[in-house]
């Protein structure tokens, strides 16, 4: 097992300073999904039945492309704190059954778990072999009393479950650096008890990567004190998916009565091969690191679009 190589590195530095990320706004892409009134993905649109605007102001499409080819990696972040013990070897078999069915011979994936600490149990790769033998160590995360620091540093070292950290770190590690369309996939109850790093600071690092947030909200009511699936929303971390979900033009999946764990990613991969690629050249020339706002609209009123809501104008780089 081998803990994220970056975590050490940045322990005693991660607020010290803030990350420089250049960005080349000449091209802004933008990967979004449709969906109609009853929650079905749309995936037969055009060009002409888009509209995009920035900060408000109409822009140009200038490429469009459905079910895009572009390759695409993937962040398996895997909640293994105390509350999601009994859940380990089911997210352990669906998981595996995902990669197998979306990763295509350009694709890549990592896997990542947190709860106490973070760890790479895997970097990236397209071989189902080693993605099933990262799945395989996934273990039970939890403090040890402060004895022994996690490589993140949290509260008297006693963090529970460092979400947010990992989010970071994925986003800005592991995934900045990257081409094609990148995701992060979360399997987590979205409790965080102890992350250095902010929600909102996650979210900023998500959108300077260029990476889409896909939560999956799997939760052990036990572990709250209920007895069965009745609701979701035990651990209170429903919010917190949501915001860095929708910031980032993912969705937001539950894992109850009607839906299997194996469901959902089913759901998650008809989603992720069901996107529009869209970029376009700002009207605004600035490269100022501000952030600008993004819209796209359908020519139907019935169909509800799912995008990143904006990006960060830094010049010199990649959005």
């Amino acid at each position: 097992m081998r803990a994220l190589p970056v975590l050490l590195a940045l322990a005693a530095s991660l607020h010290a300073q803030e990350p420089t990320i250049k960005v080349d706004v000449d091209l802004v892409n933008i990967l979004c999904s449709v969906r109609n009134r009853n929650g079905g993905l749309v995936s037969n649109l055009e060009k002409n039945d888009f509209t995009l605007f920035e900060d408000g102001k109409q822009q140009d499409i200038k490429y469009f492309a459905r079910e895009t080819d572009l390759p695409l990696t993937i962040g398996l972040l895997v909640d293994t704190s105390k509350s999601q013990e009994r859940l380990v070897d089911i997210e352990k078999r669906a998981a595996y059954q995902f990669f197998s069915q979306v990763l295509r011979k350009k694709d890549m994936a990592f896997l990542i778990q947190f709860g106490a600490e973070a760890e790479l149990l895997q970097d990236s790769t397209n071989s189902p072999k080693l993605l099933q033998e990262g799945l395989n160590q996934l273990h039970l995360s939890v403090p040890v009393g402060g004895l022994h620091p996690g490589p993140v540093p949290t509260q008297q070292n006693l963090a529970g479950t460092i979400l947010f950290d990992a989010v970071y770190l994925a986003a800005n590690e592991k995934l900045r650096g990257e081409v094609g369309r990148k995701a992060i996939v979360l399997i987590t109850d979205g409790v965080d008890t102890g992350s250095k790093t902010t929600k909102e600071k996650c979210i900023e690092a998500a959108q300077k990567a260029d990476a889409i947030i896909y939560s999956i909200d799997y939760e052990d009511p036990s572990a709250y004190g209920f007895g069965g699936f009745g609701h979701v929303g035990f651990g209170n971390g429903e919010g917190d998916l949501k915001r860095m979900s929708g910031e980032t033009g993912g969705t937001v999946f539950h894992v109850d009565r009607k839906h299997s764990l194996e469901d959902i990613f089913k759901q998650l991969q008809d989603e992720m091969r069901s996107q529009y690629s869209i970029a376009y050249t700002p009207t605004n020339p600035k490269k100022d690191g501000s952030f600008r706002k993004i819209e796209v609209r359908t020519s139907s009123k019935d169909f509800k679009v799912q995008a990143r809501k904006g990006y960060y104008s830094t010049a010199g780089g990649e959005n």
